[in-house]
């Protein structure tokens, strides 16, 4: 799996023109599957990214958690996230799961990350046209891969 994590202000995603979710401040997680990964991974990633220290404390130093604040979360699946781009101007998706793998990751990951004591996290729609508005806080933007873990 791969998270992009950024520190937002706020954060909102549009689903299919029509309903919107939004967060205040917190963290803006765009998640994508890969083929090959493995639904046991998701509880480790979603406590990595509610406990990650990217908040800055009273010294103006990276060492808060948005658990530790009680922030937010806004989650997004992004399958792109898996784009290779070694050959060509086209990107190929092939590594990116497909459903049922993606969708069962992302609904886990999901439930995952709420119980780890996000004060909200909300949720684009798996599958759906999105768009994602945010103003991000600093900017801190993190990548995690879990291949990297292995």
């Amino acid at each position: 799996m791969k998270a992009v994590i950024q520190r937002v202000k706020r954060a909102s995603v549009t689903v299919n023109g029509e309903s919107t979710r939004s967060i205040g401040k917190g963290l803006m997680i765009l998640l994508g599957v890969q083929d090959t990964d493995d639904l046991n991974i998701c509880e480790k990633l979603a406590k990595k990214c509610a406990e990650l220290r990217i908040f800055e404390d009273e010294q103006g130093k990276l060492n808060l958690s948005a658990q530790e604040l009680g922030l937010s979360a806004l989650v997004v699946s992004n399958f792109t996230l898996y784009a290779d781009t070694k050959k060509g101007r086209r990107p190929s998706f092939v590594r990116a799961a497909k459903p049922p793998l993606a969708d069962g990751a992302y609904e886990r990951f999901v439930e995952e990350l709420r119980k780890t004591g996000l004060h909200d996290v909300q949720t684009g729609e798996f599958g759906a046209d999105m768009q994602i508005d945010l103003v991000n806080d600093g900017p801190v933007t993190i990548v995690i891969e879990t291949d990297d873990w292995k």
